[in-house]
């Protein structure tokens, strides 16, 4: 009785064995995954760019005439006040002359002295003329004392004289002509180097100045050379009136308000600037991504809050980060969790250690984080980066622990 009684329970533990080898062998495994929380916590939605800090206004200096620009002894960067001389412009010499035209020259010359020569012969007749009808007059009015000259006669000797005077003022106002014709056919024979008397006397510069007070941004004609009318010399500009202009997606520049808040990082700084979105541009431009695709960009300018750091100068580069919506207690969970269900978005959530098939509704997103409206609540636990091998009732493990 005993030995029949011990081979039921030998039969009894190979079974339970045997099984046990089949369950483990046969039965169902868990699969790892990875979990997050869902959380309820603050959330923001950024639009971050590569942004360009620049001086509000700058001003270009240039060549109001053509000439010879003098060194520039200022270097970029050195303050400058307004007012102040940054260059000096020489008129330029005049061109050399060939024996044709230094010919003809020479003969208006002639003729502009024999002009002054026969000025001055008709301004001595005039007052030789004026001489005979002022004694004429005199004498008339003698005559007319004792009614030797009568009233008519008086008249018509002093409107001689008046006559006689006004032709010695012309023959004044000729031989000054003549004069000035002959001092421009002087001038036209000038050769260069040769000095004129205004360059002696110190007028013969035109002084470039600053028209505010700031530094030199750059300088487009450093050493001595000729220069043409309208040519830039010179950019001044104030470093504490700086902004940040930013290119955007058009689809982003949509959703960017003006007053919107702005984070300025990357700039060099150990803290991020302050700043607000000031105006958006009304017209885009197309530009080439690296990736090589042509994007529809807008440019935002941006407005510091607070006076620049001093390091912070024109054209540094800078990440802008505006922020277009912003909550301090949203539910929410990773990007990394949601997918598409048809059509919808769904997340698996862990329920007494089996992937459940969850809906869920969202709202705002960013790269990282997603607003959860509706389906989850705070604390419960998802899946991350669900895989093809996951279906609902899927037995899971969560990788970490296992680890």
């Amino acid at each position: 009785m005993a030995s029949v009684l011990a081979k039921s329970l030998a039969g009894v533990a190979v079974a339970a064995a045997i099984g046990g080898v089949l369950y483990v062998a046969f039965g169902e495994k868990p699969i790892l995954v990875d979990l997050a929380a869902v959380e309820t916590g603050p959330l923001q939605v950024v639009v971050a760019e590569d942004g360009i800090t620049r001086i509000r206004n700058v001003y270009a200096v240039s060549s109001p005439i053509a000439g010879h620009l003098d060194r520039i002894e200022y270097s970029v960067g050195d303050p400058i006040a307004a007012g102040e001389s940054i260059a000096a412009i020489h008129p330029l010499d005049p061109p050399f002359l060939d024996t044709r035209t230094r010919t003809e020259l020479m003969a208006a010359i002639d003729a502009a002295r024999s002009s002054v020569a026969v000025a001055e012969v008709e301004l001595t007749r005039a007052r030789t003329a004026e001489v005979l009808a002022r004694a004429s007059h005199d004498r008339a009015i003698k005559l007319a004392a004792t009614n030797i000259v009568s009233q008519s006669q008086l008249e018509k000797i002093e409107g001689e004289l008046d006559l006689a005077e006004a032709q010695v003022r012309s023959a004044e106002a000729m031989i000054t002509l003549r004069q000035a014709e002959l001092a421009g056919a002087q001038a036209r024979l000038a050769q260069p180097g040769q000095t004129s008397p205004d360059e002696a006397n110190g007028d013969c510069c035109v002084n470039i100045a600053s028209p505010i007070d700031g530094i030199i941004l750059s300088l487009n004609a450093k050493s001595e050379q000729p220069v043409t009318v309208g040519q830039l010399i010179a950019e001044v500009g104030d470093p504490s009136d700086l902004e940040v202009t930013v290119d955007v997606l058009s689809a982003d520049a949509v959703r960017v308000r003006p007053g919107s808040p702005v984070e300025i990082t990357d700039w060099g700084g150990p803290t991020a600037l302050d700043a607000t979105v000031e105006r958006i541009e009304p017209s885009g431009f197309t530009k080439v991504s690296a990736l090589g695709i042509a994007e529809q960009r807008v440019n935002a300018i941006i407005a510091l809050k607070n006076p620049p750091p001093a390091d912070l100068g024109h054209g540094f580069r800078v990440i802008a980060r505006l922020i277009i919506w912003s909550s301090e207690a949203v539910t929410q969970v990773p990007v990394s969790a949601l997918y598409r269900d048809g059509g919808d978005w769904a997340v698996f959530r862990m329920m007494d250690g089996r992937a459940r098939v969850t809906p869920v509704r969202i709202g705002h997103m960013t790269d990282r984080r997603a607003e959860i409206l509706s389906g989850l609540s705070d604390g419960d636990q998802v899946l991350l980066y669900p895989g093809d091998a996951l279906e609902d009732g899927s037995l899971i493990a969560d990788r970490a622990a296992a680890d």
